[in-house]
């Protein structure tokens, strides 16, 4: 008799395997046709531009537990704002009655963004 979880789990890596061979021989043939030589980024580390390698490795853990639960630290909120508010900063004309305003607005945030920053790194935790 045997046992239906232990057959799946068989199949599963059966699967893998021949997904695993399939992609070994498109990535033999790339190689051997040059066309992976010719890539710009060929025998250069990826870079997925999500911030991992500048994140201090003691967070790196942390942060990433917070990307995957979608929760977003108030520091990149912060960010975010001051970015949204830049842009609409931008698309305003230089001499806008809001233009002032919402300059005023930006450097406010820049500030309270820069001293939680510094915060972060007197405490040790950044």
């Amino acid at each position: 008799m045997s046992d239906p979880r232990a057959d799946r789990e068989r199949e599963r890596e059966q699967r893998l395997k021949l997904l695993e061979d399939d992609i070994g021989r498109h990535l033999a043939e790339s190689a051997k046709s040059g066309e992976l030589a010719r890539a710009p980024s060929f025998g250069k580390p990826l870079d997925f531009g999500d911030g991992y390698d500048e994140t201090p490795a003691e967070l790196r853990m942390a942060m990433k537990v917070l990307k995957d639960a979608g929760v977003v630290p108030a520091e990149v909120e912060a960010m975010q704002r001051i970015a949204a508010l830049q842009a609409e900063l931008d698309a305003l004309a230089p001499d806008a009655p809001a233009a002032g305003p919402l300059r005023r607005r930006i450097a406010d945030l820049r500030i309270a963004l820069a001293l939680r920053l510094e915060g972060l790194r007197r405490s040790g935790q950044l």
